[in-house]
């Protein structure tokens, strides 16, 4: 609980302030700095400290204006606590427009909490989660799928951690998947050092999604009501919601042949067992191979590049249960057009 300024390495932020400022977290080839763009805002009224963080992947592009629509566009006259904005952690992958490091190559979002004395993406991890991660009492970091693929709007955490939980479900999306995620993921090695943290999933790299956008800004909304940040807002409900943990049916359709895909789907679509997901054919049009459904259930992910090789990932799919299905069925016959 924030009472008081802010600190970092170099800087606070007193209470009622807000400050934009560029940290920075390593240096060039030529020896000049590399800084990550920091919006802290700092309620004039006590309460949490919350982060909110895009493109640790640098082609990773909807979260940016996420976190800069709550830091820049909202009202914070009423802020209980305190935000800290983090739109562009992976600047040299920012500025190739690439999703990794380009400096050997490597993930950020692999390398948390970081060291001081470590590899260049882990000395960067390192300043950036003891300044900006570490002094937080929850924590939003945003993500898109890699490119050719896209993802409908998800939450991943850790359901298993209370605290965990608590933050994944005051997110109000409609699909919830469990797990504490690999190693060196920034919502992972945050939940573990005590700052609970979710992953939102949301569209495909190297575009501003509109709908996806607002539809996480309401999310966000709900996260600061949830824990008392914005005392005129509401915690939503998403109308309906799925938890996918380890005793829930997953799995990656993948192609079994090369050739162009034609997908019968979109993401966010309930596919039946046995439906046709998609159909892969050779550049003749001569052969083709039909991917089906092995269970009912929601398509989480889609290829949209649509060329294959054998092993290349098609779709993602997850299993609902029966009440769930249902309540999905229901909203998709409200919106279904007439």
């Amino acid at each position: 609980m924030a009472e008081g300024a802010f600190t970092y390495n170099g800087g606070k932020v007193e209470p009622g302030e807000t400050q934009n400022i560029r940290y920075g977290i390593s240096e060039t080839y030529m020896g000049d700095p590399v800084r990550i763009p920091v919006t802290i805002v700092n309620g004039a009224e006590p309460g949490p400290t919350a982060f909110l963080s895009a493109a640790a992947h640098g082609d990773e592009l909807n979260g940016v204006e996420v976190v800069r629509t709550v830091a820049h566009d909202w009202d914070h006259t009423d802020l209980h606590g305190t935000l800290v904005c983090l739109p562009v952690l992976n600047v040299p992958g920012f500025l190739a427009q690439q999703r990794y490091l380009p400096i050997y190559d490597r993930d950020l979002n692999r390398s948390f909490p970081g060291s001081e004395t470590g590899t260049s993406a882990r000395r960067m991890a390192h300043r950036i989660f003891e300044n900006f991660i570490a002094p937080c009492d929850l924590g939003l970091d945003f993500h898109t799928s890699t490119r050719g693929r896209t993802n409908m709007l998800h939450v991943r955490a850790d359901t298993g951690e209370e605290a965990v939980e608590r933050v994944a479900k005051a997110f109000a999306s409609n699909v919830v998947i469990g797990g504490s995620g690999p190693d060196g993921t920034l919502r992972g090695e945050a939940s573990a050092s005590g700052t609970p943290t979710i992953t939102i999933e949301m569209g495909e790299a190297h575009r501003f999604q509109r709908e996806l956008i607002d539809r996480a800004l309401a999310g966000v909304e709900s996260v600061l009501a949830e824990f008392g940040m914005r005392r005129t807002s509401a915690v939503r409900w998403p109308g309906w919601r799925t938890v996918i943990d380890g005793s829930s049916a997953k799995t990656w359709l993948r192609a079994d042949t090369g050739g162009l895909v034609d997908m019968h789907h979109d993401g966010g679509d309930l596919v039946r067992e046995g439906e046709r997901v998609c159909t892969i054919t050779d550049p003749f049009m001569t052969e083709s191979e039909t991917v089906r459904a092995p269970f009912t259930g929601l398509l989480v992910g889609v290829l949209e590049n649509p060329l294959v090789y054998p092993g290349n990932p098609l779709c993602h799919l997850v299993e609902l249960d029966t009440s769930t299905r249902h309540a999905l069925e229901r909203d998709l016959s409200r919106t279904a057009p007439a």
